[in-house]
């Protein structure tokens, strides 16, 4: 498998070229991404400003020499490329299992193109397999906690590790809400609640963001496009 996300890595980084800004995504399959771009910026002289969507891809990048700006330096992002957890069959999908959510949506939001990399197993006809992470601000927290307890959405608390019981801290500082649905008939209903919810600072659920999302199987690379 991780041949596999190699590969999608090395693919996504063909769709990058000199002048660009690019947005680096977060997790195990973007970094193959980012690391194939540090090669060319080392071996061929690929010219680009990184955008990073976390403190771990910034120390990446950084080691590997590609220079990096912050979102509000730039303008708007040319090309950003991120994994995804799980995605329908309408490109919708979530994001966050790796805690870097809220940067990863902002900087995907001012990016003028935005490709996802993935190995099939992220794809699923309904989402729901995949928790859906909520990041929340700590003051008041116990009681969205409730809330979605209330409204059925089995809620759990991200913690620092499984056998621990001090909850995560994401780069943002705030707290994560994992919230197991088993199947979202809508997606977008599902966005729209969370984004009225006083206390939530943004959700995992990356609906209609993505016109291209590269895909390696077992059979090889194929490129889904909306």
């Amino acid at each position: 498998m991780e041949t596999l996300k190699k590969q999608v890595g090395i693919k996504a980084a063909e769709f990058v070229t000199s002048g660009m800004i690019v947005g680096l995504g977060t997790g195990s399959t973007a970094a193959f991404f980012v690391e194939e771009l540090g090669r060319r910026v080392a071996e061929e002289g690929l010219d680009i400003i990184g955008v990073t969507t976390s403190n771990e891809t910034s120390k990446q990048a950084r080691r590997l020499g590609i220079p990096l700006k912050s979102i509000d330096e730039v303008d708007e992002v040319d090309l950003t490329v991120d994994g995804a957890d799980e995605i329908d069959a309408e490109l919708n999908g979530i994001k966050g299992g790796g805690a870097a959510l809220l940067m990863e949506k902002i900087v995907a939001t001012y990016s003028k193109d935005y490709i996802w990399i993935v190995d099939e197993r992220k794809l699923s006809d309904h989402l729901g397999t995949f928790k859906v992470p909520v990041e929340v601000i700590p003051y008041g927290s116990q009681h969205v906690f409730r809330q979605f307890e209330k409204a059925g959405y089995a809620p759990t608390w991200r913690f620092v590790s499984t056998d621990s019981k001090e909850k995560l801290l994401t780069d943002m500082n705030h707290y994560l809400i994992d919230l197991h649905i088993k199947e979202i008939q809508s997606p977008e209903k599902l966005a729209a609640e969370l984004d009225l919810m006083v206390g939530v600072v943004e959700h995992g659920l990356f609906n209609q963001m993505v016109k291209k999302v590269i895909v390696a199987g077992h059979d090889g690379i194929r490129i889904i496009e909306k």
